[in-house]
């Protein structure tokens, strides 16, 4: 089953908005709205979208201050600016693609298409993906399912090395031995709480199980 591809629209014009919302869930898209800058860092920080659609004319912080605070996410900057030095800063410093106001949803649909198709096949630096499991690790941030997941030191170390290594049974002496520079506490008695922690919590998120225990062995990403 492929994850839905979630949407997070940052626009405070309501009537934009919504005629956005209501073209991209008809395709399939998940939606989530900020209608300010400062809404749009909080609901980033909770919540990791696949593509974001920045209006730049906000209240608060302005988009292009929030473009700098956006990483490792596709942003397709949709604007009733149309100078072309200012679209090319934007596309400079970081925008994946730039629409001007007022533009049609065909187009927009297409270009979000072709953002999202690259976006799977050029993963940014640092970030690992397993089902709708996402790790961002220079950011140490974890989202299962869009939603933000908090894990300990250790647990989020076991996690990193399941998912660098998805295909693989890794055992329980290959972890211990593997995460001890970062966590050094972490013994063979306390693995399997650790693990079964981890578990618990990515569960609670994606409601379902998304790491098995290979009895006798050791632990891998469980295949879907």
């Amino acid at each position: 089953m492929v994850p839905i591809k979630h949407i997070l629209i940052i626009d405070d014009d309501v009537t934009i908005g919504n005629m956005l919302e209501e073209v991209l869930t008809a395709e399939g898209y998940g939606v989530s709205r900020a209608y300010s800058g400062t809404e749009a860092l909080l609901v980033l920080s909770a919540r990791r979208p696949d593509l974001v659609l920045l209006d730049l004319m906000l209240p608060g912080i302005n988009g292009d201050e929030v473009l700098a605070e956006i990483r490792g996410i596709p942003v397709i900057v949709v604007s009733a600016k149309v100078d072309v030095d200012n679209k090319v800063k934007l596309l400079l410093e970081g925008a994946a693609d730039y629409v001007t106001k007022p533009f049609d949803t065909k187009e927009l649909l297409a270009r979000i298409a072709v953002q999202l198709r690259n976006a799977s096949f050029q993963e940014p630096s640092g970030l690992l993906r397993f089902d709708d499991i996402s790790m961002d690790t220079k950011a140490h941030a974890v989202h299962v399912s869009g939603h933000a997941v908090r894990l300990t030191k250790t647990e989020y170390a076991i996690l990193k090395l399941l998912m660098q290594n998805p295909s693989q049974v890794i055992t329980k002496s290959s972890i211990l031995e593997r995460i001890s520079e970062d966590t050094p506490d972490c013994m063979e008695s306390s693995l399997k709480v650790h693990v079964s922690n981890l578990r618990k919590k990515l569960r609670q998120a994606g409601e379902k199980d998304y790491i098995e225990a290979v009895w006798g062995i050791g632990f891998k990403m469980k295949e879907a």
